[in-house]
């Protein structure tokens, strides 16, 4: 009978729950993980992964389960949706809060340039000096400000002359404030830079914190053909056009971090489109495959993108049926991928988007 390792304490409920019912389902059966790997084409590594609730299973794996085990697929793949659900709000959440910090970041740097000092006064000039009374000021459209020398009567005591407090522009080409300098009004504009990335950072945090059964609005995935982000998550190595032809797993954007966006059974096999937000790609993995089968992954065009594909096969499996995947290609969603498999049986099939 397994021993089983305690779940991570930041598990959702949902994922927590479906994980716990999979362990009862697995020791009701009375095999060990090296056998109910074996029973389900899934590795013994990735159902210790699936049962210590590290990353949630595919479809594939649950059904194949259910199979094995002779519990009804339908229910057991009900409390999966609900699993697959709960993880993919969290993984926005994750990205949220990075995005956060990028932002966090950011201010401050701006933060940093704070308004340069006072000039000190000439050694020629005294530090203290008698101020003239300011002239009257012209205006364009006929009003005249006068000063407080001018005006005797207190401006409570007079009636309110919404006109008169118009200052309008002088020649030196000032802002309405009488012209302030231009080292102030940089320092002034430097502060309404940062003003404004307080506001979107508290936009952004407020986001995370709706309701559970809402979700989050998720932020927007690298852009393929620029430059990979400077503040990606820790272990995540690439991200939009940088990740293209690469390695899912070395780069990073594997396991928690990807998503199924599309799936398929063909022949006796499973192929699925794998999603990862964070790095703005995705590849095609094939499971339950034998030696020689093939799968392909294919992104269409988008923007000044054009279309690319990848291509992978599965080695030698050693009489058991055995897992593959292509490497990545650049995308802005999920939907812009297929992955399609090509058996040695002479079955072919390409996966169907998921429905969010």
């Amino acid at each position: 009978m397994p021993r089983w390792r305690a779940l991570p304490q930041e598990l959702d409920p949902e994922v927590r729950e479906f994980t716990e019912q999979l362990r009862r389902i697995v020791e009701r059966s009375g095999m060990g993980l090296g056998a109910v790997a074996d029973r389900t084409g899934y590795s013994k590594t990735s159902w210790e992964r699936y049962l210590n609730g590290r990353l949630l299973p595919p479809l594939g794996a649950v059904e194949a389960l259910a199979g094995a085990t002779g519990v009804d697929p339908g229910h057991l793949g009900t409390m999966w949706e609900l699993a697959d659900r709960a993880w993919s709000r969290s993984e926005l959440r994750h990205d949220v809060t990075v995005e956060a910090l990028r932002v966090a970041q950011a201010r401050a740097a701006l933060g940093e340039f704070g308004p340069p000092p006072a000039p000190a006064p000439a050694p020629s000039e005294p530090l203290c000096q008698s101020v003239p009374a300011p002239s009257p000021l012209p205006s364009s459209d006929g009003v005249r400000v006068v000063s407080a020398a001018e005006a005797p009567v207190p401006r409570s005591a007079q009636p309110p002359d919404y006109r008169a407090e118009a200052i309008p522009i002088g020649p030196s080409g000032g802002d309405g404030a009488g012209g302030r300098p231009p080292r102030r009004r940089a320092a002034l504009f430097v502060t309404g830079v940062v003003g404004a990335l307080l506001v979107v950072a508290a936009a952004v945090l407020l986001l995370g914190v709706g309701d559970k059964d809402h979700g989050s609005a998720a932020p927007s995935a690298p852009q393929p053909g620029t430059s990979a982000p400077s503040a990606l998550p820790a272990g995540v190595k690439c991200a939009g056009d940088a990740c293209a032809g690469k390695d899912p797993e070395a780069m990073g954007c594997g396991g928690d971090r990807a998503t199924t966006a599309g799936s398929a059974t063909v022949g006796t096999s499973y192929v699925e489109v794998r999603y990862s937000e964070v790095c703005g790609a995705a590849w095609g993995r094939i499971t339950r495959a034998g030696a020689g089968d093939a799968v392909r992954i294919n992104a269409k065009a988008h923007g000044a993108s054009p279309a690319r594909s990848e291509a992978g096969r599965v080695g030698s499996a050693a009489g058991h049926a055995a897992d593959g995947y292509t490497p990545m290609v650049a995308v802005t969603a999920p939907g812009q991928a297929t992955a399609c498999a090509s058996l040695t049986s002479g079955a072919k099939g390409c996966t169907v988007p998921r429905k969010v």
